[in-house]
């Protein structure tokens, strides 16, 4: 979108109810793009016209009724509120993002916004995320779409949903960078202090974190260890003597309570290491490998490819954190 093309329309439908941040955290992106290469047209637009009153009791003013936009749509971004429920009984504002979302290029939700486009029919038969404690419910309500409860956003199609919240601007610069390319959405990041577009497929759950949710004690034992040191050797074995209780047994816990293989944790942990070593550091891809526990720079490309969908370079090249960045620019200087 360079020259005299059109700006690209971004419609957010807003409703009584709505979570704050589902509206403003993308809108602020897709603002603060316009600075750095960007062409979007941010609308703000209820099915009445009027201002809409958010779940935090904070009077949100929209820019029209939804009448007032053009026939064709860029993009349609559809947030949520706490209470799903109320949202997909409200017939009028599923039949208006029904028909705006037949204008639309492309078709994106913001945490509990999954709940409208499924009510919608917008999701059968596709791939969709939400909030992590609202996926068995989506799943629940609506069994032609299969609910991805781990992932920060997914695409299928011209359809993206997100978790929760604060997902909404990763969704959201992803989309800056599909329009524009990893520059300017690096440059939107850094301007909003914000990670550089995490990319989807990274799970919305710190994997160092989950020991605190395991209540065996040789689950919270082994996984106390595997988080202490991902590049430990960490054999089943070793493992298991942690909590005094066989291999065996122990994956079954661990299955139990986690839904994970004690190998699928000892991965997940070192993906995440790996991700902040790259993210906070300058060292070589084989000594991030060594230092994560991968073994070899191929395993953990390997690994990288297959989760996040992109090669430990490429992440880290997108998706140092700004403190990182500014570091580097001071050494340079």
């Amino acid at each position: 979108m360079t020259g005299t093309a059109r700006p690209h329309l971004v419609a957010v439908v807003a409703f009584d109810g709505v979570q704050l941040l589902d509206v403003t955290g993308p809108a602020e992106v897709f603002t603060t793009a316009n600075g750095h290469g960007g062409r979007y047209d941010i609308r703000i637009v209820s099915l009445t016209g009027q201002d809409v009153r958010t779940s935090g009791g904070i009077r949100l003013g929209v820019d029209g009724p939804v009448d007032s936009l053009p026939g064709r749509l860029g993009t349609l971004l559809v947030p949520g509120r706490r209470d799903w429920r109320r949202a997909v009984t409200d017939a009028a504002l599923t039949s208006g993002v029904q028909e705006l979302a037949a204008r639309s290029r492309r078709v994106a939700s913001v945490c509990a916004g999954a709940f409208v486009l499924a009510e919608a029919g917008l999701l059968d038969g596709r791939r969709a995320a939400t909030h992590w404690r609202l996926a068995g419910e989506l799943a629940a309500a609506y069994p032609a779409v299969t609910v991805e409860s781990d992932p920060l956003f997914v695409r299928d199609g011209r359809v993206i949903t997100s978790a929760g919240i604060t997902a909404g601007m990763d969704l959201a610069l992803s989309l800056v960078e599909e329009d524009h390319g990893a520059g300017p959405a690096r440059d939107t990041a850094r301007e909003l202090v914000v990670f550089m577009a995490r990319p989807g497929g990274q799970s919305q759950f710190s994997a160092r974190l989950r020991p605190r949710e395991a209540e065996h004690p040789a689950v919270r034992a082994a996984m106390d260890a595997v988080s202490a040191d991902p590049a430990g050797p960490h054999s089943p074995a070793a493992l298991a003597g942690l909590g005094k209780v066989s291999a065996r047994h122990l994956s079954r816990l661990f299955r139990s309570e986690t839904g994970l293989s004690p190998a699928q944790y000892i991965a997940s942990v070192r993906l995440e290491a790996a991700q902040d070593l790259l993210a906070s550091g300058t060292d070589p891809i084989e000594a991030v490998a060594e230092g994560a526990g991968f073994g070899s720079a191929e395993t953990m490309r390997r690994a990288f490819q297959q989760t996040l969908g992109l090669s430990p370079t490429h992440y880290r090249a997108r998706f140092r954190t700004t403190a990182a960045a500014g570091a580097a620019a001071q050494v340079d200087s």
